[in-house]
C-alpha cells in the first residue's frame, strides 16, 4: 500500500514540477516578448537617429535588456504562474483527492519547492553573474548612442581623493573629459597645507595624465604663504578618473561582484554618500532571488482552496499582490538611499512581509 502511495506521490510530482515550470517559462515567454515588442516602437527613432547596427541593437543592446527584465519579472511572473495552475487544479477538484490519500499538505507542498529551488539556482546565479556583464553591454549601448536621460555635465563634484587631498569641481563635462573652474586642498590633519586652482582640468587617456590649466598654487606653512600664480599648464598624476565623476543612475548594476566590493573600499573614503546605493546593490543581488521560495508559498496558499469564480478571483488578488511587491520594492530602495535606513534591511522588506503574509495564508489554507 506504501508503494503505490509512494509512486502514486511521484506522479504527482513530476505533474505539479511539469505543470509549475510549463507555466514559468510561457508567462516569462509572453512577457518578455510583449517587452520587446513595445521597447522596439518606442526605441526605433533613437536606433535611427544614431544609426546604430543591427549587430549592437541586437547583440549589445537586447543582449542586456532581455535578462535584465526577465530578472526582473521573474519572481512576478513565478507568482502568477503558481496562481494560474494551482487555481485551476482547485477549481477542477484535483487537489482534494491528493490530500484525501493519506498525503499531508506539507508532501502536497514538496513539488513547488522542488521547482522554486531551480528557478532560485538559476536567478542567484543570473543576478551575481550574468544580470552584471548583460547590463554593462546594455549601459555602454544606451550611452554611447544618447537612450539615457542623464546629463553628460556634472556639476559641483566634491571627492576625497586620499587621507589628506580633497577636489572640487564646478562641473564636468565627459563628452571631452574636462572639468572646470578644479580645487584641490591638501591637508595636514586639520591645518591647510596647500591650495591649487585651477581654471580647467582635462584628462588625457594616451598618457593617462591630468593637464591642468592656467593654475595657481598656494603653500601654507603656520603664519607663511608662498604663491606660484598663472602657470600656462601642468601635467599631473591624480589618484582619480573620468569614470569617478560620471555617474549613471544605473552604473552600479553593471559592476561584477568584484568591483562592488572594490568601489565599497574606495567610496568609504572619497564619498560616503553613495555608499547606501552600492551596498543595496550587493545586497540585492543575493536576496532578490529568494523571493522565488516566498511568492510560491503565497501563490500556493491563495490559490489552493475552490472559491465561486474559478481561476478569476486568485488571479485578480494576486495582479495586485504583484503590484505592490512592486511598490514595496521601491520604497525599500528610497528607504535606504534617501532615507538612510541600513541597506541590509530595507532589501530584505519586500520578502519578509510577503513571507510573513504567506505563512499566515498557508495556515489557513485547507488541509
Amino acid at each position: 500500500m506504501k508503494a503505490i502511495l509512494h509512486r502514486y506521490l511521484k506522479v504527482i510530482d513530476r505533474f505539479i514540477i511539469g505543470k509549475y515550470l510549463g507555466t514559468f517559462v510561457f508567462t516569462m515567454g509572453v512577457f518578455i516578448v510583449v517587452s520587446v515588442v513595445f521597447d522596439v516602437s518606442e526605441k526605433l527613432d533613437n536606433f535611427l537617429n544614431k544609426h546604430a547596427t543591427f549587430h549592437d541593437i541586437v547583440f549589445q543592446y537586447y543582449a542586456g535588456f532581455i535578462p535584465f527584465y526577465l530578472n526582473m519579472l521573474s519572481p512576478l511572473i513565478n507568482f502568477l504562474a503558481v496562481i494560474l495552475f494551482t487555481a485551476k487544479m482547485a477549481n477542477q477538484t484535483e487537489i482534494v483527492p491528493i490530500l484525501s490519500g493519506k498525503a499531508s499538505f506539507n508532501r502536497f507542498l514538496r513539488p513547488y519547492f522542488i521547482a522554486s529551488t531551480l528557478i532560485f539556482i538559476v536567478s542567484f546565479f543570473a543576478n551575481v553573474y550574468l544580470i552584471p556583464y548583460t547590463n554593462h553591454l546594455k549601459n555602454d549601448f544606451e550611452n554611447a548612442n544618447g537612450i539615457t536621460d542623464n546629463d553628460p555635465t556634472k556639476s559641483q563634484v566634491h571627492m576625497q581623493i586620499d587621507k589628506h587631498t580633497y577636489v572640487y569641481l564646478e562641473n564636468y563635462d565627459q563628452t571631452n573629459h574636462t572639468g572646470y573652474q578644479f580645487i584641490m586642498e591638501k591637508f595636514n590633519g586639520d591645518t591647510l597645507r596647500e591650495k591649487l586652482t585651477a581654471s580647467t582640468i582635462t584628462y588625457d587617456s594616451v598618457k593617462r595624465v591630468w593637464s591642468l590649466k592656467n593654475y595657481n598654487v598656494k603653500y601654507v606653512n603656520g603664519l607663511k604663504e608662498k604663491y606660484l600664480a598663472n602657470v600656462p599648464q601642468k601635467d599631473t598624476v591624480l589618484d582619480m578618473h573620468p569614470t569617478d565623476f560620471i555617474v549613471y543612475d544605473n552604473v552600479y548594476a553593471a559592476m561584477s561582484l568584484k568591483e562592488l566590493n572594490k568601489n565599497i573600499d574606495k567610496e568609504k573614503l572619497r564619498r560616503p554618500e553613495v555608499l547606501n546605493n552600492l551596498y543595496f546593490e550587493k545586497f540585492h543581488r543575493f536576496i532578490y532571488p529568494l523571493s522565488a521560495y516566498v511568492l510560491t508559498i503565497l501563490g500556493v496558499a491563495l490559490s489552493s482552496r475552490k472559491v465561486r469564480g474559478g481561476v478569476g478571483l486568485p488571479l485578480g488578488i494576486g495582479i495586485l499582490l504583484c503590484f505592490a511587491y512592486i511598490i514595496l520594492e521601491k520604497f525599500a530602495i528610497v528607504f535606504s538611499i534617501k532615507g538612510g535606513v541600513p541597506p541590509l534591511f530595507t532589501v530584505m522588506i519586500p520578502n519578509l512581509m510577503f513571507g510573513i503574509l504567506g505563512y499566515y495564508l498557508l495556515l489557513k489554507a485547507p488541509k
